[in-house]
């Protein structure tokens, strides 16, 4: 993985046999982002994304291997308990253009990750709501 840092954006190449929560997590606690915004594509082989069933308050997972494009990847960075927090979602398509989705547990970069960071002067921190069962934003 390589970035560099332009005042509040930063430009990262995340590589190959790379997970992209963990060196999103390494950029994150190297540069200090409290609060940010993340876009990125780019190719995957092995990854897991989930659903949440409110109903029983869980996450569902599926793994799926083989060659993906990563269409679309977003979410939040910011924080829980004053930590490292981040929330991504992303949208992953086959060689039938068939895609699939979700709440990303793990990714593998099977050729390269192009990630955009935004990051916003500010800090958001996060709360379980129990009736949910799930961590929100805490203003």
């Amino acid at each position: 993985m390589e970035y560099r840092r332009f005042e509040n954006v930063i430009v990262a190449r995340i590589d190959r046999g790379e997970e992209i929560h963990q060196q999103l997590k390494n950029i994150c606690l190297k540069e200090n982002v409290k609060l940010a915004n993340v876009n990125a594509l780019g190719a995957t082989n092995d990854f897991t994304v989930g659903v949440y069933k409110v109903a029983e308050k869980k996450y569902v997972s599926n793994d799926f291997k083989g060659d993906y494009e990563i269409t679309a990847l977003t979410g939040s960075v910011n924080t829980m308990n004053g930590e490292y927090y981040a929330h991504l979602h992303i949208t992953c398509g086959d060689e039938r253009s068939n895609t699939v989705g979700g709440h990303l547990n793990r990714a593998i970069v099977s050729v390269t990750c192009e990630m955009f960071i935004y990051i916003i002067d500010g800090m958001v921190d996060r709360k379980l709501d129990e009736s949910i069962g799930i961590n929100l934003f805490a203003f």
